[in-house]
């Protein structure tokens, strides 16, 4: 798919000819200063898509599509890939989650470690969770996603701990790891959990928190990576040995 992708509220909506306005519509117009003849892809972000034609580009923000015949469903990736991301500081965040939106994970769950030295509260966590959502659709659309990843509320240590305990396949990366993850025998299906933690590391208790659920203490490689991008670098090696990159 390498047509422009934007996003819509609701595809049953959408007829034989659609008015994109709005921020999705200026961008389309300002922006990426599309044109009659130029094909589009219209998404919810949820797997529903539908493709067309511009038919015309009114002002600075609203472009006419024509030609949506037929609405897609794409089905879900299998087996789903959930990293559970704890929380770096400044806007690392964000720019983890626009990675591993890129590459194609399928769920991201911010994690308040206890070693975290970002915390959400409040009005501020608020803000922040709704940034990373932002930065998963953005990246959604500018990779041509049509399923965009979910961006969870931010989950304590006891919640994460019950994620990995319902996982087909549940890992934490950590230093202390002497199974390579490249070598781990992972499912063909279901649900993989993959946990990175803060920049001070996960805690002894959260180490033993975590194996009791299950999870294996897995090592990426030989380098210490940032939290920012262990779990970008995690999912593509994922993604390459479950055959979703085939």
């Amino acid at each position: 798919m390498t047509a422009p992708v934007f996003v819509v509220d609701r595809l049953d909506r959408v007829g034989p000819e659609f008015v994109l306005d709005g921020p999705e519509g200026r961008h389309a117009v300002s922006v990426k200063r599309l044109r009659p003849g130029e094909d589009v892809v219209l998404t919810d972000g949820r797997g529903r898509w539908a493709e067309g034609v511009v038919k015309a580009a009114e002002g600075k923000d609203r472009l006419i599509v024509t030609g949506l015949e037929s609405v897609v469903e794409e089905p879900a990736e299998s087996p789903r890939i959930t990293v559970v991301q704890a929380l770096p500081k400044g806007d690392r965040g964000e720019l983890a989650v626009e990675t591993m939106t890129e590459v194609g994970v399928d769920a991201i769950v911010p994690w308040t470690a206890s070693r975290c030295v970002t915390q959400w509260k409040g009005e501020r966590g608020l803000k922040s969770l709704g940034k990373w959502r932002a930065a998963a659709r953005e990246a959604g659309k500018q990779s041509r996603r049509v399923r965009f990843p979910e961006v969870a509320d931010a989950a304590g240590t006891k919640e994460v701990a019950a994620l990995l305990a319902g996982a087909d396949f549940a890992a934490v990366l950590h230093e202390s790891g002497e199974e390579p993850l490249a070598t781990a025998q992972l499912p063909a299906e279901g649900e993989i959990v993959l946990v990175v933690g803060p920049e001070g590391g996960i805690s002894p208790e959260e180490l033993a928190l975590f194996q009791g659920a299950g999870a294996r203490v897995c090592v990426l490689g030989r380098t210490v990576l940032r939290t920012s991008t262990a779990g970008t670098a995690a999912a593509a090696l994922l993604l390459g040995r479950t055959g979703r990159w085939s």
